[in-house]
């Protein structure tokens, strides 16, 4: 943020890590100051990035600063908070976590340039609606990843499955084939919400409302309990464990090991499963959650990042310039082939359509959802009351009770604190 004159070998080396104000001028350029978190983007991709940017903003030095995941909350508060001259431009944030940072006025209203300039309209549902607040658009979409299912090809075939579903009633019925003596028809934690949070929100339902400023629970509605219901009949066709997560134990290990037809993961978790057993690197497929209908995919929760200005830039206008170039059509798609991402807009679907496991994301994204857009949701997530709603449910607890429950316990944690 400060208007520090470095020294070009320092505009360089800070992709890598900070670096501070070296002594000698650069021609006059303000510095803009990016905080983009660890491995969001490859170093080859910043560096590009960052030559093509200064070369079209002459009057412009980049200092890209990379941030750790661990600790970045606080961070970030305190770097909102600061004077003008002591902290970023431009942050790039979990999409679900604006809420958090929009409260008290300190970042920037963007809503002007992305209906204007940035063809808003476009953005994917899942990362554009958590950074609206009060219909201002503070969180700027930049990349994107959902889940999709991952398949074993040969097991599909044996079970004389020509191709993969695209309705829920064919997911069943194709899981159902695949659930044998042998194979689990697909392997499914018993607390794995946000696969859930997709199938409520397919069947119209929520996991929490918000009426007159006030958050309520929902999970006890007649639509979020057919979307648990239909969890549980899938859950059912495989051996997942009903009182944990997905990564108790981590499911790439548990595909890995052979017996297993489809898990609901990101594609990226291909790889890992490969690592583990090389023999699958030939047997793995992909295909978007299937929806009620075949006219479209089902509904997934969209994680990624937003990238925000704070209010208290000393720079306004490079910040945009930075944003509207990191999350333009070039870019933005250039990081999507790059990482294996999807692009921020629906529109950009096709950069990514030869890679099989990212296309199906891509076509998942369509139609994602994030959590509700409130700051005291992280609360909620702290002791999951959904997860163990889940659990309760699926060990034969009457379903309607269960989610009175959890949505009590929602609503407590959603209840803003006092002060």
């Amino acid at each position: 943020m400060k208007r520090r004159l470095l020294a070009l070998v320092c505009a360089s080396a800070s992709l890598v890590s900070a670096c501070g104000a070296l002594p000698g001028g650069t021609g006059g350029r303000h510095t803009v100051t990016v905080w983009l978190m660890k491995d969001s983007a490859s170093q080859d991709f910043l560096r590009r990035f960052t030559e093509d940017f200064e070369h079209t903003h002459k009057n412009l030095r980049l200092d890209i600063r990379i941030q750790e995941w661990t600790g970045i909350g606080p961070k970030v508060q305190s770097a909102l908070s600061a004077g003008s001259d002591d902290g970023p431009d431009v942050i790039e944030v979990g999409n679900t976590q604006v809420a958090q940072y929009v409260e008290d006025g300190r970042l920037t209203n963007l809503t002007l340039e992305s209906m204007r300039d940035w063809g808003m309209q476009d953005w994917l549902p899942g990362l554009a609606e958590p950074g609206l607040d009060n219909s201002a658009q503070y969180g700027i979409p930049w990349y994107a990843a959902n889940r999709v299912v991952i398949y074993r090809k040969d097991l599909f075939e044996k079970a004389g499955i020509q191709s993969p579903p695209r309705t829920r009633d064919e997911w069943l019925a194709d899981t159902e084939k695949l659930d044998t003596d042998t194979d689990q028809g697909i392997y499914l934690a018993g607390q794995d919400w946000y696969t859930l949070s997709g199938f409520i929100w397919d069947e119209g339902g929520d996991l929490a409302k918000e009426s007159a400023t006030t958050w309520k629970g929902t999970l006890d509605t007649p639509a979020a309990l057919r979307g648990m219901d239909f969890y549980r009949r899938l859950q059912a066709l495989g051996d997942g464990p009903r009182g944990a997560d997905e990564e108790h134990p981590p499911q790439a290990g548990v595909f890995a090991g052979g017996k297993v037809a489809q898990i609901v993961a990101v594609p990226g978790l291909a790889q890992a499963i490969v690592r583990q057993n090389p023999a699958l690197k030939d047997r793995l497929g992909f295909f978007p959650v299937p929806g009620r209908t075949a006219a479209r995919p089902g509904s997934v929760f969209t994680g990624g990042s937003d990238l925000i200005v704070p209010r208290n830039t000393d720079d306004r206008e490079a910040a945009v310039a930075v944003v509207a170039a990191l999350t333009g059509a070039k870019w933005d798609t250039e990081l999507a082939r790059t990482m294996n991402y999807v692009p921020n807009k629906t529109t950009l679907a096709a950069a990514v359509a030869g890679e099989e496991g990212v296309a199906a994301m891509a076509a998942g994204a369509a139609h994602g959802r994030a959590t509700p857009s409130t700051p005291q949701w992280a609360a909620v997530e702290a002791d999951n009351p959904i997860k163990q709603y889940m659990t309760k449910v699926l060990a034969g607890g009457d379903p309607p009770t269960e989610a009175r429950r959890a949505s009590q316990r929602i609503t407590k944690e959603l209840a803003p604190g006092p002060g």
